[in-house]
Parts: C-alpha cells; structure tokens; sequence
C-alpha cells in the first residue's frame, strides 16, 4: 500500500508558508511602535505601554462577515471583504470609546488559493491601516472536505484600549439627547441571506447585471462597510458622546437599546435622512414591510452617536466639515404615548 502524506489529503503545508511570507509584508505596513513580534511564531506580542493611562482598560470584539462572502464567490472578487471584516470588529470595540490597537483574523478554506487568499489579507491590512490598527497574527487553515470548493470563510478579533473613566457605556443617556446618524456605505454587512435570496433567487440576477435603480449588482453588494474610528476618535476629544450604536446585524431595532438605559426610548424621525437606493429596490422588491428594514438593514445609517441636545449641532458641523454624512435622526425620550402614532417616525 502506498504511504499516505498529509499534502495527498489536500492540505499542504509548505503552500501555506510560503503563503505566510507573501503576507508578512501586508501585517508590517500595519504595525504601530509597540508590536515586538507579529506574523509568523506561534503568538504575537505587543508591548502595553499603559503609562499615558492611569486605569486602563482593554475591550475585544469578534466578528465576521456572514454570507456577504458569498457574493465575493460569484463575483470573483475579493479585496474588499478583508476591510469588511475589521470593521466589523472596530465600529464595535469603537463603541465603548477604545482606541483599537491591535487585529487577528481566521481564514479558513478547502484549498488555498494564493491569488484569492492574498487578495483578502491585502483588504484586511488596508482595514487596519485605516483604523490604525496593527495586523499583528491570524491562521490559515485548510480544511478540504469541510467548505465547498473555491469558497473560504473569515473571522476577525479585535482589543482596543480606554481610559476607565472615559469609557462610553450608555449611562449617562437622557430624554433630550439628540441621535446624529453617520452615513453608511449601502448595506455593509448584514441581511445577506435575505439580499441574496431577493437578488438571486427571485429575481434571477448576476453580479454583472446592472440595474438603472442601483447600479452594477456586484459593485453595490460588495462595498465596504464604513470604518467611523478615526473620525469618532477626534470626535471622543472634543465634545461629550454619552452613547454610541454600530448598526449592525438587528438594525435600528436590535442595536439602539444595547445602549440606552432602563426608563428612555428612541424616537426615530422617518425622513431625517436620505436612504440609499439599494435599500427602497429592496423593500420594493422584497416586498419587505418597513418595520423588517428597520430590524434588518442599516436603511442607510452605518453608526449613530447619541449626545447631548446643546452640543448635537457643533458636531454635525464638525463632522460635515470632515466630509462626513451626518443627521439628526431622532432624539431620546423617557417613554412612548400610548396615543402617539404618527406614521412618520420609529420607536426603539
């Protein structure tokens, strides 16, 4: 009987390292002053250089793309999903007010692809490097028998960093802050599996399709989500930020009272904002009732910052002179009039 070896059951080693010295110069162009070792051993290290800190804390997040990947398949392409995925992770980190410091991802594949794998590390370096934040390790695996052919999945880690007493958790929200909704990019990275099924399935598109409301399919569905880190982070220094919500997976209506504090609602004003067309060829095509958007998609609003009334403007005119989309959308409340049913605003 023949010997058996591991590369003959699809899994080849010395592809894999030869892919990890492709990649090491992507993590490197990533590395802020205090990684000691990244790409390449067993683990990384960073050197907590806390002195700038007098409590400090670290907050993680993880996360992954979902079935947006799926698009990237049929389309063939893959440099943007890597951006999707840190963001994913950071806009969340972001939430609590931490500075992100440092990134790991998990690429996992039936075979590996040089092409396509580099493809995606070079997004997720290029999402890193907008967040300042340090590519520092991951892993790639092959996983023949497992995932279909020519498909991968990700996941992504991210730790940031705050000081204890500017740590945003909510608490401080009361009736009469002010929502400012920052613009999304379209969909980012969520209600997938229902866009596919809409897209694909019943209307029997293709990524090249291009259609007069939206545009080329494909080029709609895979644009990046928004990284809010670098801007949020200026914003942090200057004005008091009491609340912060990543619209992601849940929309509006999962997302908002993650933050908000026992006895207020949100009042959401339908109209504060303009809502990207993907979203109405969506609804209308879908046939999707406008309270499953809310609870499905960002509608057009990728992260909401909720501050107090008599600082809201000097932040959206901060946030407009950064060439940032922002909007008033809506405003904190102590609770909901049973007799208030205006059809032209959401309460969360």
């Amino acid at each position: 009987m023949e010997a058996s070896h591991y590369k003959k059951s699809g899994v080849d080693i010395t592809r894999a390292d030869e892919f990890i010295e492709k990649i090491k110069p992507l993590a490197k162009s990533t590395y802020r002053k205090d990684v000691l070792a990244g790409l390449g051993g067993f683990a990384a290290l960073v050197q907590a250089n806390f002195k700038k800190y007098k409590n400090p804390i670290l907050v993680s997040g993880t996360d992954g793309v979902g079935t947006k990947l799926k698009i990237a398949f049929m389309a063939n392409r893959h440099k943007t999903v890597g951006i999707d995925l840190v963001a994913m992770s950071v806009n969340d980190v972001l939430t609590t007010g931490a500075e992100p410091l440092f990134f790991l991802d998990y690429f996992a594949t039936a075979k590996l692809d040089m092409n396509v794998a580099k493809d995606v590390i070079e997004g997720i370096a290029e999402g890193c490097r907008i967040s300042h934040c340090s590519l520092i390790g991951g892993e790639t695996a092959e996983m023949p028998g497992f995932y279909h052919p020519k498909e991968y999945d990700l996941a992504g880690f991210a730790v940031g960093i705050v000081e204890k007493n500017k740590i945003v958790d909510g608490s401080k929200i009361k009736p009469g802050h002010v929502l400012i909704g920052l613009a999304s990019s379209g969909l980012h990275s969520n209600g997938y599996s229902l866009v596919r099924k809409i897209m694909f399935e019943d209307l029997k598109l293709s990524p090249n399709d291009h259609i007069k409301e939206i545009g080329t399919v494909a080029d709609v569905l895979l644009t990046p989500t928004v990284i809010y880190v670098p801007l949020v982070l200026k914003l942090l220094k200057q004005f008091s930020i009491h609340g912060m919500v990543h619209i992601t997976g849940g929309g509006f209506t999962e997302n908002i009272p993650r933050v908000l504090p026992k006895g207020v609602s949100a009042r959401i004003q339908k109209g504060s904002w303009p809502i990207p067309p993907i979203f109405d060829f969506l609804k209308t095509k879908g046939n999707i009732s406008q309270e499953e958007m809310f609870k499905t998609f960002n509608c057009g609003i990728g992260y909401i910052l909720i501050v107090p009334e008599k600082e809201s403007q000097k932040i959206l005119k901060t946030l407009h002179a950064q060439n940032q989309k922002a909007y008033g959308i809506g405003e904190v409340i102590s609770k909901r009039r049973k007799d208030d049913n205006d059809p032209n605003v959401v309460y969360i």
